[in-house]
């Protein structure tokens, strides 16, 4: 049963049923695709600054957006890429998908590697969004994961997927 439909996300009521056969209630968010990129130039990537409000704070991640309705996971990152950094990408590798919080959340998310960059204004940056593009030295990226710098999650996964 949906108890919520938003913008961006639908809420699910649903009754399941447990391994050991009892039955529970649980909520399931459905916020529909999102992608995220790390482009890379050199021995260089770009990551961004942006203000989360749901923590209050600042965080560095990769380039990320949500797919639009009628959007292919690919076309999403080549726009989300130019909306976020301001540049466009010559080739885009894709590099498989992750659940974002499986437990209460059905979100995929489809990770990119991004290179060949160039300057790039087809799209401006969303209205609602504080962000800063920073260039970061691969080789610091690791350090900067395991000293609580990089803390998102999507961009963790995508850092171990594309540079392993």
């Amino acid at each position: 049963m949906e108890v919520y439909r938003g913008k961006r996300l639908t809420i699910e009521k649903r009754e399941v049923t447990l391994s050991n056969g009892e039955k529970r209630e649980r909520m399931v968010v459905h916020p529909g695709g999102a992608v995220a990129i790390l482009p890379i130039e050199g021995d260089d990537c770009y990551l961004i600054r942006q203000y989360r409000f749901a923590i209050d704070e600042y965080i560095y991640e990769a380039p990320a957006g949500t797919i639009d309705e009628g959007e292919e996971p690919p076309e999403t990152a080549r726009r989300e890429l130019i909306e976020e950094t301001g540049m466009k990408a010559e080739t885009f590798a894709a590099m498989g998908w992750i659940y974002s919080s499986p437990g209460y959340t059905d979100e995929r998310i489809w990770l990119y590697l991004a290179e060949g960059l160039s300057p790039c204004s087809d799209y401006g940056m969303d209205d609602d969004e504080v962000i800063e593009v920073v260039r970061v030295p691969i080789a610091d990226l690791a350090a900067m994961i395991a000293d609580g710098t990089i803390v998102d999650a999507k961009t963790i996964c995508l850092i171990c997927r594309c540079l392993q």
